[in-house]
């Protein structure tokens, strides 16, 4: 995740999912990285981060009901997806994209792309993502440079999970 953040000059995140909530539990910051309130620890509802969407997308249907019904879809900015159709669909194209796309749902001005990591039985142990301002997350860097990138890192963490 480091060498991430450094390639970028973003930052770069990793996300958990535990009882319905997103945890942060790792960010390094590239020499352009802005700070936003996220922080190791930070919980955030899944479906308004990019981080958040990528897990419920390759969650069961089932799981994310359940989530969906307990945590509500609250807005956190006036992008927010807050319509369960619009969300399912949201997530059947993550899916098929490989990687989910957060245009300032969670903070105004910021753009993110995460990628899941998944086990070998494709069962997804988190999310890594690049943050950015929406500025320069913009174009072909965000939509074919980072995903691209961020695809590969995330591979090798899969691979390392998988058979270390």
């Amino acid at each position: 995740m480091n060498q991430l953040a450094e390639e970028t000059g973003e930052v770069a995140n990793l996300l958990i999912e535990e009882h319905g909530w997103g945890y942060y539990i790792h960010r390094a910051h590239g020499d352009q990285a802005v700070n936003v309130e996220a922080h190791i620890g930070t919980r955030v509802n899944l479906h308004c981060t990019a981080l958040g969407k990528t897990i419920l997308a390759h969650m069961p249907d089932e799981r994310v009901e359940e989530i969906i019904d307990r945590r509500g879809l609250p807005a956190v900015t006036e992008k927010t997806t807050t319509d369960f159709e619009e969300l399912q669909a949201e997530l059947e194209t993550i899916r098929e994209r490989g990687y989910a796309i957060d245009d300032e749902e969670h903070h105004e001005g910021l753009r993110c792309i995460a990628a899941p990591v998944l086990s070998n039985g494709d069962r997804v142990l988190g999310a890594m993502s690049i943050a950015g301002p929406s500025n320069r997350m913009k174009g072909e860097r965000f939509t074919e440079e980072i995903p691209k990138l961020l695809k590969e890192r995330v591979n090798v963490v899969e691979l390392n999970v998988t058979y270390s």
